[in-house]
């Protein structure tokens, strides 16, 4: 068995010029900080074997480029002295000494000198509060200092050069740092007590570090705080200790600190790395890291860099030779002192230089950024109190709308104000004003949308010539469906297609056309089906809920409302009742943002809106106002976190703004260029200005990460070659960090790569499923899947993956779309539940789901999927999904287990006259229960035909068959039929044993009703198969099994026909808490990959070349 890829968390990073070594379990990883080369690391090599890496010493920097520099690198209980050589060329690492064990868990390493030249000797600092001399060349302990103190040490931290003035300061389990030199005298028993005990802390100490220039020690601690101490020379017998500062910043333990000439820099578990200057203040926060914090820290000082790994398996370099990556500054504009009568009411940005407002008394100013001068541009008395302004700007001029309560528009230009074109497009208020940039860059026209009463849209276009307005011309009018806030708040032209993008205050989608020939009218005053995110809402609402009193005035009659296009494809409330905040189209599709706090990726399909996805950014963000897509493949995310405005990325995973400008319910306004941004916003009756300019790319992403929390499952979704002959293995994992990765293995380079993430779950996701669309290995460069994930708080959601490579790319796609969604207490809600009669627990969780049946067809065929999930209250659940349709329902269950249901595998038994589709469940009680669902599916099929509003599930029947397997609760379930038509059933529990049985399938039939039986022909379990519990099986094939268990072990078993299973190989494998394991075929050499998750995942190819030698000892 042969490791082929591992992700874990980042443990150890050290800087050797301009390259990055990394501990990432026992692999030593070495990356180039060149930017040409920070796609991909330049050497990976395993140098602990079983132990992973915890520290990394250099002897000496390499100052000549090709000169050899020995480097030590160890972890628990191991330790390997190597050369690292690095050239253009390549990088090499070569042992200087072989792996050696030493007794004691190592904490800390000190190359040593003999006398003026480099000797052989390293001090190593131990886990029971000693140091040994060790020569590294012979392997041997030449000799073992204890302290006085004895305990147990969380770290230390070494001074000196030589062994004779060797110094260790000691983090203790009683929160104190312990001062000694491993030369001082010693008492009776031999050990030498402390020249200092320092005290201070409230939980142990983590991190250690010391700074000979200052004489400063510094201590990062369990009680989140760091502690700076003045100790003066530690190779002073005696000296005298001063707390100089206490700093808290993190908000969880800190793990590790150290001390530059300008900077105290700390990373913690909250994920954060905080440089702070000597006086206490936090100069930079850098957080981008998901999950359970930043394992590891380097600093390169002489180029102004900061290294962090974290335990989402990234790594990220910061910049710290810049006091702050953004030259930020808030300023108020002074808007009331500086004018006449009237206070601010709207304000629009033309771009970072230039601000126009408007006032309540009718008067447009402009700010100009520069000059930082205000400028009059008009006064018209008829746009007071009231006004909507709108600015857009062309190629050589900046375009002005205003319009007011009774129905006016007034469009100019700045550079010709007086010369205005006034209009009257309604006959009342003016609810709404959107420019649109022309499909055509470069055009003299630009179009501006307009609504009024009655659910009105007015599409105008203007003619801009010589800076200022030629003309404005109707090209068309569009109703919106009623609603009581019935006007657009965003619009956008789809490029080569005939329709225009609309979204309403009421946070519908509607897709309009803009020509005759593809116009279809439909009557919105009555019962009207339209497609939302999951199910088919019917409208039919109360009259004054939905209309409202203006609506209910409507001029029926009027040419303007029958002369306006009606929406072919609407999607009505699917950004709630807060309204669409924007529209974008991008590389084919159609992103939304609303104030419900997501965003959404739709398409447009014969003429039809369909929603593929809604995703989140950032925790608390619940009102999403624009994206912004990048030149460099990054979406940022601009909206509103309580009364903060924030600028999210998606790609560094981080806030870059945050603006404290009191929500967003106010007039504001944000622009962005290459080398500035501006955020406007009126408060207090004047005007702020948030402006930020950077000052250079501060913040790269070395290694893209994971996970942040420990994985919870993963599965294989298929394999298909690119055009380049290259096979691609997909997987997919879950994780309690509540997203889904989709990820691609490259079997060639043994490279991992992140092709989407899925963030729809409010809480854990414990297990996926999987329903093929095609056959599991593809040669058309085209993988489809329907998945199914499930986890906390009772929800299941369905997407359908299409992954490809198109012709002529480089690299793989993958478009993941939404089709249903579903939660138990939404579901007893919308059956009425009103007495409470059927109660959930909300705490309900999924522990296992899995597709019954086979393989589904085309999914724009109306097949159904039907799955069954296991359930932490003791039941068995039975959904169906329509992938057509996108509907998710509950059709049965069972409560006969009365214990948490923890594994579900279902398989197909396939006769003479036809099959019967089975399904067997494991629980915490140790049994394994067999049922026969096939009558259960075709009654579902019957009833979901009739369409039944108050449809109630029904019940799954009782089981065929029951087999007490385990002691306790099974954890892992895996069924195989063999070449006899029986089925072998492996199980892996809490008691650390494999338990397998031989059963054979028998169907009878009695009046036409066939009748499904088990018979258990052979049964045998391996007490201690493993050292703890058994989290994964599969079989490889009928006679060869792997297992998986929380002691890091995957263990191949060898099944004979006499019934005896019996040990072939273990490989350790470098993934703690392993929870699941997933194998599939290797379709070029053969053998079997096995992928197991746990913190972190691992891929390991499982080759046997011939009859496996039975391990008569096991």
């Amino acid at each position: 068995m042969e490791s082929l890829l591992l992700i874990s968390p980042i443990t150890a990073l050290e800087f050797v010029a301009d390259h990055l070594l990394s501990g990432e379990g026992p692999y030593l990883t070495v990356y180039s900080l060149e930017k040409d080369q920070l796609t991909s690391h330049r050497k990976r090599q395993n140098v602990l074997r079983g132990y992973s890496i915890h520290g990394i010493k250099l002897r000496s920097s390499a100052t000549v480029e090709g000169e050899p520099v020995l480097i030590t690198v160890f972890g628990s209980k191991g330790l390997i002295v190597l050369q690292l050589t690095i050239d253009d060329h390549e990088v090499s690492l070569s042992e200087i000494c072989m792996l050696r064990e030493l007794h004691d868990w190592i904490w800390d390493v000190q190359w040593l000198e003999d006398g003026l030249q480099p000797a052989s000797y390293l001090g190593l600092a131990l886990g029971h509060n000693s140091v040994a001399l060790y020569d590294f060349i012979s392997g041997e302990v030449l000799k073992e200092v204890h302290c006085a103190e004895k305990c147990i040490l969380y770290s230390a931290c070494f001074y000196g050069q030589s062994w004779e003035e060797l110094v260790l300061v000691s983090g203790t389990v009683f929160n104190q740092l312990v001062v000694w030199g491993v030369s001082d005298p010693t008492n009776k028993d031999g050990r030498t007590e402390p020249r200092q005990r320092i005290s201070g802390h409230n939980g142990v100490i983590f991190s250690i570090f010391y700074e000979k220039e200052r004489g400063l020690l510094a201590s990062a601690s369990d009680d989140r705080s760091l502690r700076i101490w003045d100790v003066g020379d530690l190779a002073a017998n005696s000296f005298d200790v001063q707390c100089l500062l206490v700093l808290y910043g993190h908000q969880s333990r800190v793990w590790s600190v150290k001390l530059i000439p300008e900077n105290i820099i700390s990373i913690g578990e909250d994920s954060a790395c905080i440089m702070w200057n000597y006086q206490g203040d936090i100069v930079n926060h850098f957080k981008g890291h998901k999950g359970r914090g930043i394992r590891a820290v380097a600093v390169q000082d002489q180029h102004g860099l900061i290294a962090t790994g974290g335990a989402d398996s990234g790594i990220r370099l910061w910049q710290t030779n810049e006091k702050s990556s953004r030259s930020n500054e808030l300023l108020p504009l002074h808007f009331s002192s500086s004018h006449s009568p009237g206070a601010p009411k709207a304000l629009a940005m033309v771009d970072t230089t230039l601000l126009i407002v408007m006032t309540d008394v009718g008067s447009i100013y402009t700010y100009d950024f520069i000059s930082k001068q205000w400028s009059f541009i008009l006064a018209d008395e008829n746009y007071q109190s009231y006004c909507q302004l709108d600015v857009y700007k062309t190629s050589n001029s900046v375009i002005c709308a205003i319009g007011n309560i009774t129905g006016d528009i007034k469009v100019f230009t700045l550079s010709f104000p007086n010369i205005a074109r006034d209009l009257k497009c309604h006959q009342g208020k003016i609810h709404s004003l959107t420019w649109v940039a022309p499909l055509c860059p470069g055009s003299f026209t630009c179009s501006l949308f307009s609504s009024g009463p009655y659910g009105i849209m007015v599409l105008l276009e203007v003619v801009c010539v010589s800076g200022h307005v030629e003309s404005v011309t109707e090209k068309g009018r569009f109703i919106l469906p009623p609603c009581k806030q019935r006007w657009h708040t965003s619009v956008a032209f789809l490029p080569d297609e005939d329709f225009i993008v609309c979204g309403d205050r009421r946070g519908s989608l509607m897709l309009f056309p803009t020509n005759d020939t593809c116009r279809e009218q439909s009557n919105f005053l009555g019962t009207t089906s339209i497609q939302s995110d999951s199910d088919t809402i019917h409208l039919k609402e109360n009259v004054d809920d939905l209309v409202g009193v203006e609506e209910n005035n409507c001029p029926s009659s009027d040419c303007s409302v029958l002369s306006a296009k009606c929406p072919v494809s609407p999607l009505f409330g699917i950004h709630g009742k807060l309204g669409v905040t924007s529209i974008n189209c991008h590389n084919g599709f159609v992103y939304s943002t609303g104030r419900d706090g997501f965003y959404r990726q739709l398409k447009v399909e014969k003429g039809q809106l369909t929603v593929l996805r809604k995703q989140k950014s950032c925790k608390g963000m619940e009102w999403i106002e624009r994206l912004s897509f990048t030149a460099d493949g990054n979406l940022l995310v601009m909206g509103f976190h309580a009364t903060d405005f924030v600028v999210w990325s998606t790609g560094t995973n981080e806030k870059l703004h945050c603006v404290p400008c009191g929500g967003g319910h106010r007039s504001w306004s944000y622009r962005k260029e290459e080398h500035s941004e501006v955020f406007a916003y009126i408060k207090s009756c004047d005007i702020f200005a948030y402006m930020s300019h950077p000052v250079g790319n501060t913040h790269s992403i070395l290694k893209e990460p994971v996970h942040g929390r420990e994985l919870t499952c993963v599965r294989s979704a298929g394999t298909f070659k690119t055009f380049r002959n290259e096979r691609l293995h997909v997987l997919l994992t879950s994780s309690e960090d509540t997203t889904v990765n989709i990820l691609c293995f490259n079997e060639a380079t043994k490279s991992l790569c992140q092709l989407a993430t899925i963030s729809d779950h409010i809480s854990s996701v414990k297990t996926l499923a999987l329903a093929r669309t095609k056959p599991h290995f593809q040669e058309d460069s085209i993988l489809s899947v329907v998945l199914f994930s499930a986890g906390g708080r009772a929800e299941i959601e369905c997407y359908c993956l299409q992954i490809n490579q198109g012709k002529g790319e480089e690299s793989v796609s993958c478009q993941v779309i939404h089709l249903a969604s579903h939660r138990l207490d939404e579901h007893w809600d919308r059956i009425k539940n009103k007495h409470r009669l059927v109660k959930m627990d909300p705490e309900t969780r999924y522990m296992s789901i899995t597709v019954v049946g086979e393989e589904i067809g085309d999914i724009t065929t109306s097949s159904l999927v039907f799955l069954a999930a296991a359930c932490s209250d003791g039941s068995v659940r039975f959904f169906s999904m329509c992938t057509r349709y996108r509907k998710m329902l509950l059709v049965a269950e069972s409560f006969y287990h009365q214990r948490c249901v923890l594994k579900l595998w279902s398989f197909v038994h396939r006769f003479v006259d036809g099959k019967r589709d089975l399904l067997c469940s494991a629980a915490t009680d140790g049994r394994i229960v067999l049922w026969d669902v096939t009558d259960t599916i075709e009654q579902a099929r019957n009833v979901l035909q009739e369409e039944h509003e108050d449809f109630q599930p029904l019940n799954l029947g009782d089981p065929c068959f029951t087999i007490p397997a385990h002691q306790c609760g099974i954890n892992s379930l895996h069924i195989q039929e063999t070449k006899d038509g029986h089925y072998l059933v492996a199980s892996g529990g809490d008691d650390n044993s494999i338990h397998i049985c031989r059963l054979t399938v028998r169907v009878t039939t009695f009046n036409t009703d066939n009748r499904t039986s088990f018979q258990l022909l052979q049964e045998f379990s391996i007490p201690s198969a493993h050292a703890a519990h058994v989290t994964g099986l599969r079989f490889l094939q009928e006679d060869l099994l792997a297992s998986v268990s929380v002691d890091q072990r995957l263990c191949l078993w060898h099944f004979s026909k006499d019934g005896g299973l019996h040990h072939t190989s273990t490989k350790l494998c470098h993934v703690a808490d392993v929870s699941e394991l997933d194998c599939w075929d290797n379709l070029t050499t053969g053998g079997h990959y096995c992928v197991l998750c746990g913190q972190g995942l691992e891929i390991v190819m499982c080759k046997l070349s011939k009859v496996p030698q039975l391990d008569q000892e096991a």
